[in-house]
């Protein structure tokens, strides 16, 4: 079996070796030994990385990640969380797509002064209501008011 020093399975992952450390230290990963004071990892650490990556990427915590292994290190995919996840995904794109839409309204409102914009007005009032209670990430939608001005 090859075992990778931390050092080179954070430059193949692209994950720093403090994060590994963490990462073992909470049970996401584990290393197989130790060489002196390095940890040393087998092979599979690196998919099982990817998956991490992934899993945080789709807006997943690391307690949660943790719960998509198996004991023996396998991942076990729940298919109806990820279509929550992806359902969540759509959501915040058609609201940052209004968001954005709304943006370049306001850009290019041919109106003297914003505030005489009853879209930028909307966008205004939006952005009131959401303050300190909306977070960009999966899970979380982001409703613009309706179109029009």
């Amino acid at each position: 079996m090859k075992l990778l020093d931390i050092g080179v399975l954070s430059k193949l992952s692209g994950v720093p070796a403090s994060t590994l450390r963490y990462y073992e230290d909470i049970g996401l990963l584990q290393s197989v030994g130790r060489r002196g004071l390095r940890r040393q990892f087998d092979t599979p650490a690196v998919t099982r990385l990817a998956l991490i990556s992934l899993g945080k990427m789709a807006g997943f915590s690391l307690e949660e990640i943790k719960a998509l292994f198996s004991e023996d290190g396998s991942p076990q995919v729940p298919r109806a969380e990820l279509h929550l996840r992806a359902d969540a995904l759509d959501d915040q794109i058609r609201g940052l797509t209004q968001l954005r839409d709304a943006l370049r309204h306001v850009a290019e409102c041919p109106a003297e002064n914003h505030m005489d914009c009853p879209k930028f007005r909307r966008l205004m009032t939006f952005a009131a209501r959401s303050t300190g209670r909306r977070k960009a990430g999966p899970g979380k939608s982001i409703r613009m008011p309706a179109r029009g001005g």
